[in-house]
């Protein structure tokens, strides 16, 4: 077996990419290609010095030796590329995948370490960013997302547990909720155990008055008792006594069990979510699960499941086994290559039907509600590779959507596209008794179907010969009125718009709520009344379409992506073309500055986003996500005048990770 050593450099002065391989062993190496793939994707302009670019597919490259190559022994071989798609901006972005693809049919993976940057590099950054808890809090508890009202004194000392004394149906439930919640999080705590252990008093109680999710826990020498209206509300005074009782247990020095007082607390708004991307990177059952346990301890109460993109398809649909058998997995020779840093083995996976009802009924248990989402009309590579027939036959490929992928819009001019969409639309339903379904309606590229005979044909019929034609040069033929995207005003605009409101009338007549991307706007034909929207651009954006009706959930890419970078520097993992956001920064943010009272009537909430590019690497994933979640989740939850940086950081250490 040959042994290799692999390397990457990023040359920001030539804004180029270089990648090394050198034989370590004794016999020499022919007869290959070079594979590999990361977030990084190159033009088709690309051009490479020391051998060329094969094939590609968004991030993934395959680079050929020059003809006749052989690399012998101790020997270096240096191919670099000119004219990526982006500079690299951070360690992620380079090569986190590769493997030498052999002439026979073998492959040999390589094993891959950060890129490096020409100039200095500092240690790449993984894991928690650290928050020490200090000696003198400025709080007297522990508590994310800080309670509107916080009136305790003196100090009890801290019981060995708690002991749940529920009185009532939904005190019951609570109980069993908090119980669950803790044995997930900090099962060795012991924070629920009984009296005979120790476990100080803490009597639940309904009581009408309160608002849905509001809630109030009393302290006195001896118990607690925590009142409210809802099982929500009850659940949440829960979990803001066991961050009370994990502060005063961990931080004694800095935190304290109150002897009496009062915290009356409600949320600010209704919706308080985040949205992961598992098509990018695959997560288990057992991660989504403790991911909703974490949420449901800050509070948060909608999990967004982007269960496809180009990337992967990762639902199971009884009606078209192909969508898991050929979407779902990611390889070398598959239909989907290797991407992302994945290697030629076969990788990947799906959620049965089984494991999404667990995963529903659990999130449901614990407060959380879920919204699945199939992006579709764009983004559906993976779908056209399990049902290939979605294509016009007679379409020419016309257009890339900006990740790279060829033609990968569902064609709204065919019959079949909607035969397929409401079986699936109908199986999802079954699923998810929230009756709230996301279908994207991203980042549809200008030239979208331009190639396509039937869609042109489609566009004449309801738009004229005039836009028929516009579209075939893909032009723009109406202006931009609130600069969502470069698409409003196209062709491409025009038969989403017909796709969008053919599927959210399907979705209405079966009694569900549509969710879309701020994209589905394009056009003005959904039913705003059943109908909201995630506006990912900016606060701005979200503003003019509250403005005009649309019921909003903000999402701002450049503080609510989580995927973005703490910083620019290199060290730093994430992206960076929304910018970058610290976890000071995130928590400063205001996803509604500057919008009217009218515009306000419009706001749902706010709603933290993962797409999941460049977190291959778990340690990654929590540096990124935490504690900027936590941030995001105070946002949604505490009035604005009751927020302290101070307060919150003193206390974010004792929040947890996913892996950490």
């Amino acid at each position: 077996m040959p042994t290799l050593d692999f390397e990457t450099l990023w040359l920001p002065v030539e804004q180029a990419y270089s990648l090394s391989l050198k034989n370590l062993g004794t016999s020499a190496i022919r007869g290959f290609r070079l594979c590999f793939s990361g977030p990084c994707q190159f033009d088709a302009t690309a051009v490479a010095e020391g051998g060329t670019v094969g094939r590609t597919l968004s991030t993934f490259t395959e680079l050929l030796p020059p003809e006749g190559f052989v690399l012998e022994p101790g020997a270096t071989w240096t191919i670099t590329i000119k004219g990526l798609g982006f500079a690299l901006q951070h360690w992620t972005d380079g090569a986190r995948g590769a493997y030498l693809a052999f002439d026979d049919g073998s492959t040999l993976t390589l094993t891959t370490s950060p890129t490096k940057r020409m100039g200095g590099n500092a240690a790449p950054k993984r894991g928690v960013e650290p928050f020490p808890v200090p000696a003198n809090a400025p709080a007297p508890v522990s508590i994310i997302p800080w309670p509107n009202h916080v009136a305790v004194s003196g100090r009890n000392a801290v019981p060995p547990g708690l002991t749940l004394l529920a009185d009532g149906a939904e005190a019951t439930a609570a109980a069993a909720a908090l119980t669950r919640l803790v044995e997930a999080l900090f099962a060795v705590e012991g924070i629920v155990r009984p009296a005979e252990e120790g476990g100080m008093p803490v009597h639940l109680h309904r009581r009408e008055g309160f608002a849905a999710e509001a809630y109030e826990v009393t302290f006195s020498p001896g118990s607690v008792t925590i009142a409210a209206s809802t099982e929500a509300g009850l659940f949440y005074g829960l979990v803001t006594l066991g961050q009370v009782w994990r502060g005063a247990r961990h931080f004694p020095q800095t935190y304290g069990f109150p002897a009496e007082g009062r915290i009356a607390d409600a949320p600010a708004m209704g919706w308080r979510g985040l949205h992961l991307d598992v098509a990018r990177q695959f997560y288990g059952e057992a991660e989504i699960k403790r991911l909703l346990a974490i949420l449901a301890w800050n509070k948060l109460n909608r999990f967004h499941w982007h269960l496809s993109d180009d990337e992967a398809w990762r639902v199971e649909i009884d009606a078209y086994p192909a969508l898991t058998e050929v979407g779902a997995w990611r390889g070398h020779g598959l239909a989907i290559p290797p991407l992302l840093g994945t290697g030629p083995e076969r990788s990947g996976g799906y959620y049965t039907k089984a494991a999404i009802r667990e995963i529903v009924a659990y999130g449901r248990e614990i407060g959380i509600e879920i919204v699945p989402e199939i992006d579709v009309p764009g983004h559906c590579h993976a779908l056209q590779q399990a049902i290939p027939d979605l294509r016009d036959p007679q379409e020419k490929g016309s257009y890339f959507s900006v990740q790279g992928f060829p033609d990968n819009c569902l064609n709204p001019a065919r019959e079949k596209t909607y035969a397929v969409m409401e079986t699936i639309l109908r199986e999802l339903i079954e699923l998810f008794p929230f009756r709230t379904i996301h279908i994207g309606a991203d980042e549809v590229p200008i030239g979208a179907w331009s190639g396509s005979p039937e869609a042109l044909a489609k566009l004449r019929a309801i738009g004229g010969d005039a836009m028929a034609e516009a579209h075939a040069k893909r032009l723009n033929v109406i202006t931009n009125t609130h600069g969502a995207d470069a698409i409003e005003g196209s062709g491409a605009a025009a038969l989403q718009a017909l796709f969008l409101e053919r599927v959210q009338k399907f979705l209405a007549a079966a009694g569900c709520i549509t969710g879309g991307w701020q994209e589905a706007a394009h056009g003005n034909v959904i039913d705003k009344e059943t109908t909201y929207l995630c506006g990912w651009r900016d606060v701005s954006v979200s503003a003019a379409l509250a403005g005009e009706g649309y019921s909003m959930v903000v999402c701002p890419g450049q503080a609510y992506y989580l995927d973005m970078a703490h910083s620019p520097d290199w060290d730093e993992p994430g992206a960076s073309w929304a910018g970058a956001s610290t976890p000071e920064a995130t928590y400063a943010f205001d996803p509604i500055a500057g919008w009217s009272a009218a515009q306000k009537e419009k706001l749902r909430g706010v709603q933290a986003c993962i797409w999941s590019e460049p977190m291959l690497d778990r340690a990654v994933f929590d540096r990124l996500v935490f504690p900027r979640l936590s941030a995001i989740a105070e946002t949604g939850w505490t009035q604005p005048e009751h927020k302290s940086w101070d307060r919150f950081r003193a206390s974010a250490g004792l929040m947890p990770a996913l892996y950490s």
